[in-house]
């Protein structure tokens, strides 16, 4: 009875890792502990499960083919047409149009050739970010614009 990891189940199944480790912890989901106290299930179930959820076995694919993004957990994902990759040793510059704006990323030189990025690609780019800034810009004259209080409505 061959035994698969939570974390290779949860791929095969679809579902993030913590919603499987949810079930089993619901006993949704029947599981042999090892020594270590960590949880394996057993093909059959692992079966029992896909068929539950609509997938036939002989359709369930082991891991999704390299380079294509099945699902992100990103939101800040903008989409865009590459204007110019620069490459120099080991990185690379790509400068992608995102509507009226231009943003650049640095990455390595093999992501570059491994994406085949070329200018006039369309391309994505995810930003991910543990702070987020905000600013105006103030008039010339050096005038402060009102108050945000000031424009602000009160709830009742």
């Amino acid at each position: 009875m061959p035994l698969v990891t939570v974390r290779n189940a949860a791929t095969q199944l679809g579902v993030g890792y913590s919603t499987l480790k949810q079930w089993i912890y619901q006993g949704r989901v029947r599981t042999t502990q090892t020594p270590g106290g960590h949880h394996r299930i057993a093909e059959a179930e692992l079966e029992r499960l896909l068929a539950r959820r609509g997938h036939s076995p002989a359709r369930r694919a082991k891991r999704p083919s390299q380079g294509v993004i099945v699902t992100l957990s990103g939101r800040n994902q903008l989409r865009g047409f590459v204007e110019e990759v620069r490459i120099d040793g080991l990185l690379a510059q790509v400068r992608l149009r995102v509507g009226d704006q231009t943003l650049t990323a640095v990455i390595t030189r093999d992501a570059v050739t491994e994406l085949k990025l070329r200018r006039g690609d369309e391309a994505l780019a995810i930003v991910k970010a543990t702070e987020v800034m905000i600013a105006r810009e103030t008039a010339v004259s050096g005038r402060r614009p009102p108050a945000a209080s000031s424009r602000l409505k009160k709830s009742p």
